[in-house]
């Protein structure tokens, strides 16, 4: 297991099931819908593709629904909150807003003046939250034309995160910046990334009190907001083998169990419980990196692309072999749900 490429030989090690006519391209972003098992990908094919996912038992099969362009390649979606619509960005430099479920026009309903990074829908404060390259970060009401705030930020927004009142912003430069959209005009605070490396990812904890950070360099950070707390951060190194280090290119937090999981550039998958402070399962290498991933609303569907990340540029791309693959792993309890750990003693 030396080399990447001799990682694995099996391009679907785990037996996940595989989604049908996945995209051209390697995928930027996986989102469920909050209400129904409908999945849809971002690629850099400038698609936004969505099929059905129907679940019988230990069984799961997927049907194309419908799909919609932009102009360059897509970088991100997110749903709203009743499952009707997705919102998607990318290098077009604009949002698009596709009626999925009506069967509607895709219409542009917000732009920036560079790459559209990341993207999440606000419920409670029925507004859209964008991130760009162009160092904002803009939110939008869909009954108006303009931005009805624009914050300015530090460096490009590379990773994004809301559980409302907590909305954490991660940069270039490693800076994360902290909002309580209570008072969504002004940072509540501004922590530099406990991570030495460039940040990947984020995820809010499912009970607004801190977030996880993952990093290219192979590690994740567990972070507290209340200083008081801050004895319980730490961070922990995944996605290595032997001197060979990957990003970690995804953080999903499972719906009901509050544990987590961790996907990386080496082509694994893990499952983490931070209170216990302990690996749950660490999955079978695929022969490609792991981009993106995530849990369906009950978290009973975990989803994660296998592709080509770019990560070792042009020359590490082979368009002959190159495949995309998206996969539907069933996740049983014991790899979700967290157990106490025995003893006090723990592995940072």
């Amino acid at each position: 297991m030396a080399t990447f490429g001799a990682a694995s030989t099996n391009v679907n090690p785990n037996r996940s099931t595989e989604v049908v006519q996945p995209p051209s391209d390697s995928v930027s972003s996986l989102s469920f819908s909050p209400k129904a098992n409908f999945l849809v990908a971002t690629s850099w094919d400038n698609q936004v593709r969505c099929w059905e996912v129907m679940k019988s038992g230990t069984s799961v099969s997927t049907v194309p629904k419908a799909s919609i362009s932009h102009d360059h390649p897509v970088l991100c979606s997110t749903w709203k909150d009743d499952g009707t619509t997705v919102f998607s960005g990318g290098c077009d430099k604009q949002v698009k807003m596709w009626p999925l479920l009506s069967g509607g026009q895709a219409v542009t309903v917000a732009m920036h003046d560079a790459p559209v990074k990341e993207l999440a829908w606000i419920p409670e404060m029925n507004l859209l939250v964008t991130g760009s390259w162009d160092k904002t970060l803009r939110y939008w009401d869909l009954r108006q034309q303009n931005p009805t705030w624009v914050q300015q930020l530090p460096e490009r927004c590379y990773a994004l995160t809301v559980r409302h009142p907590l909305m954490v912003v991660g940069t270039a430069d490693r800076n994360l910046i902290v909002f309580n959209l209570q008072n969504p005009q002004s940072e509540f605070k501004r922590v530099v990334s406990p991570l030495k490396y460039q940040t990947r990812c984020l995820a809010a904890f499912p009970d607004q009190q801190g977030f996880l950070v993952g990093s290219i360099e192979g590690r994740v950070g567990v972070h507290h907001l209340d200083d008081s707390q801050s004895s319980k951060n730490f961070t922990f190194k995944c996605h290595r083998d032997g001197n060979d280090i990957y990003s970690v290119n995804s953080l999903n937090f499972h719906p009901i169990h509050h544990t987590f999981a961790t996907a990386g550039s080496d082509g694994a998958f893990n499952f983490w419980d931070k209170d216990s402070k302990q690996r749950l399962k660490a999955m079978l290498r695929c022969n490609q990196p792991i981009p993106c991933s995530t849990f369906n609303n009950d978290g009973s569907v975990f989803a994660y692309a296998v592709c080509y990340d770019w990560s070792k540029g042009a020359e590490n791309h082979n368009p002959s072999t190159a495949k995309t693959n998206i996969y539907l792993h069933l996740p049983q309890e014991a790899e979700v749900k967290g157990k106490p750990r025995a003893g006090t003693s723990s592995r940072k």
